[in-house]
Parts: structure tokens; sequence; C-alpha cells
């Protein structure tokens, strides 16, 4: 019986499937199913069964999953321990990062090739999905640290998160369109035709429950992943852009103007997300402390 072995069974059971299992352990499916027979014919019993929901655990399996589970927490905490007792960083670190993070306030290609220059033995596995997908994928350990747009949502107790960037969330309208004022209201927003990230964003997430909160759900017309397309669907007069706080020379730039949506106001918060409550790889705890001083708020790097 081999550690492989057992982490390729805990992954089956918790990916519910061989086919999933297989894409995450970047496995073919034949090879894995193989793995699986062999650790059955060792220890002499069925662990799984396939059903109409899914590959489950059988009776035996069931019984064997908590220990499985324990010896492979086991195995990684010598890991660490070596690591931490030699000062050697190995492995991989899993980050997860939303579209358009990335920006020269925001420099996350150069805190990972700060973090490659200093440990290029350790691997930095990237994914780019919507903050919604990667706070759950920071839940179920999938990845070490996300950057993530929150989404007013409740989080995972836990997850814990480092709040990089907190602005005003504000209505972009077309440059020429008349308005009642310099601000405007959320109740003002409800027969407009809005446009907005898509959901599993922070931006959508607030806007989706501002609006649950005072009674009505938002018309969304359109939707897309990359704010300057909402910005310039705005300026031809094609509804409310749902966008985070611009510069007027950005906005000028776009032919929007921009108005603080309140009563009340919206905020739009980019955050470092991580899980406390389980031991994180020494390379994952030497990435996020890297990443939380550079990626700070200005105000806090002053400090």
């Amino acid at each position: 019986m081999e550690l492989r072995q057992l982490r390729y069974f805990v992954t089956v059971v918790e990916e519910g499937g061989f086919t999933r299992a297989a894409q995450r352990l970047h496995l073919t499916q034949p090879g894995l199913s193989a793995q699986i027979r062999q650790l059955e014919r060792e220890l002499g019993q069925p662990l799984l069964e396939r059903g109409t929901r899914g590959v489950t655990p059988t009776e035996v399996g069931a019984a064997v999953l908590a220990d499985a589970r324990a010896a492979l927490a086991a195995a990684e905490r010598i890991a660490h321990t070596v690591d931490e007792f030699t000062g050697l960083l190995r492995g991989q670190v899993r980050i997860g990062l939303i579209s358009g993070a990335a920006t020269e306030e925001f420099d996350v290609p150069a805190a990972l090739a700060a973090f490659h220059d200093d440990h290029p033995q350790v691997g930095i596995v990237l994914t780019e999905a919507t903050s919604e997908h990667m706070l759950a994928a920071v839940g179920r350990g999938e990845l070490d640290i996300a950057v993530v747009g929150l989404t007013g949502a409740p989080l995972d107790p836990g997850i814990a998160v480092d709040v990089i960037l907190d602005t005003a969330v504000v209505a972009a309208v077309a440059a020429n369109e008349a308005t009642a004022g310099e601000t405007m209201p959320l109740r003002a927003l409800r027969e407009r035709p809005l446009i907005c990230l898509p959901p599993g964003t922070g931006i959508h997430g607030v806007l989706q429950h501002a609006c649950a909160a005072a009674g009505f759900t938002p018309n969304i017309a359109f939707e897309a992943a990359a704010p300057p397309l909402l910005l310039r669907l705005a300026a031809h007069g094609l509804g409310v852009a749902v966008v985070p706080e611009l510069t007027d020379a950005e906005a000028a730039a776009f032919g929007v103007r921009t108005l603080p949506i309140v009563e009340p106001e919206l905020r739009g918060q980019l955050a470092i997300a991580w899980r406390t409550d389980r031991p994180g790889t020494p390379a994952a705890k030497v990435l996020l402390g890297q990443l939380r001083v550079a990626l700070g708020r200005p105000s806090d790097k002053a400090r």
C-alpha cells in the first residue's frame, strides 16, 4: 500500500467520481482506476461502488476513509517538519487570482516573480476564476491563497481575509446623460437597465445583496468580465454600469460620467484569502506573507 493510492482513493470519494478525480490529480482515468483496483486487491475488500449518484464508498471504504485522510495528513506534517528544520521550501503553491486584479498598483506577477527568484524549487500553480469559485476552492483546500473581490456573502469560518483595496462602487452613465444630482441613490437603479460584472464576482455580489436588502431585484441587461467593455456599453447609452470608482480622467477617456451610489453607499473590496483552520505548507505561508506585504493598502505600507 502506498500513500499515493490512499490519496487517489480520498480524491475519488471527494469528487464523487473517477473522471473529476483524474482531472484533479492530473492522471488518466484508466490509470486512476487501475491504482484503486490494486489498493482494493491489497486490502482484500472493495472500497468504492458506482451508483446512480456517482461513486460512493462501500461500508469498508467509509470506515477506511478517516484513517486514509489521517495518514495523508500525518505524511504532510512530517514533510513540513523536515522542511522547517532544514529551511528548505519545496513542493508547490496554488494561488487563485480574479481577472483584472493584476494592475500596476497590485502587481501580483512581480510578487510571484520575487518569490520564484528566492525559492526556484517551489512550483507556482496559478488559477484565474470568479471570486465565488475561488473562495469555495480555498474552503475545500484546493487553493492555498486567492486574491478575490468580496461579494458581501458570509465567509467560511475557516477562511481569513486581508483587505488590500476598499473603494466606492459607482454608477457610470453616458457623459451626455442628464441626471438629477451628483449621486445615484440605490433605489434609482430599480427601473434602470444595469451593466455589471458576471455572477460570482465581488461587484456583482455586492450589488445583488444591496438590492435584495432594498427589496428589489436588479435589472441586469448586460454582463461582461472586462470592466472597459462595461464602460463602453454605458457610454453608448445601453444602461448604467456598476463599477469600482474611477478617476475623472479615466471616466472621460471612456466617455462616461460617474456618480457615487448612495442610500446606502456601496463598497468594493479586494482581499487576499487563505484558510486558518488547517496548517498550510511552509511555501504557502512564505508566499502569503510576501503577498500581504507587497499588495497591502498604500496607507498600510506607509506605516
